[in-house]
């Protein structure tokens, strides 16, 4: 069996951030973005950039789980954007490197996040996914959360809301 483990992120994390969120838009969006909006969403040196910037001033709320001590799968959580959805917490981003889909650490990150979720005072969470990115959907409704009637339109593409009460 592998052996896993869930930290908090920490200054200095950037490029294992920024290499696990790459890889991982490269490969789950590369049919449902065009070539040029990947390519531009997917430059290292921006990357790195921002995940820097965030861990510099503490801006939201990201864990790392790690298989083998080899960092595999990223999250980051925040109090919501949305202007009229007060009192939600946010899921931002979750991505995780290929190799390890399917194995069951995806669902062993979200519960982490969302107890974290829970214990910072939260009872509701939600989350934006491609509409197109059916394996994402079916994980977020596998994991109990719900799709509402929200859509936006980003990167060229559609994408649909998922929200989840935590009150368990």
């Amino acid at each position: 069996m592998s052996k896993s483990e869930i930290r908090k992120v920490k200054i200095g994390d950037e490029k294992i951030l920024a290499n696990i969120h790459i890889t991982s838009w490269q490969t789950a969006f590369d049919k449902i973005l065009s070539n040029e909006i990947l390519d531009r969403m997917t430059d290292i040196k921006k990357t790195e950039t921002m995940y820097k910037y965030l861990l510099e001033n503490n801006i939201g709320n990201g864990v790392i789980l790690s298989v083998n001590n080899k960092p595999h799968c990223i999250t980051f959580w925040d109090k919501t954007r949305e202007k009229d959805m007060q009192g939600y917490a946010e899921l931002i981003c979750i991505h995780s490197l290929s190799e390890n889909w399917g194995k069951g650490y995806g669902s062993m990150i979200m519960e982490y996040v969302l107890n974290e979720i829970k214990k910072a005072g939260f009872t509701d969470v939600m989350l934006w996914v491609f509409k197109e990115n059916t394996r994402a959907r079916k994980f977020y409704e596998k994991n109990g959360f719900i799709l509402s009637q929200k859509t936006k339109t980003s990167f060229d593409t559609v994408e649909v809301m998922y929200i989840k009460n935590l009150s368990f």
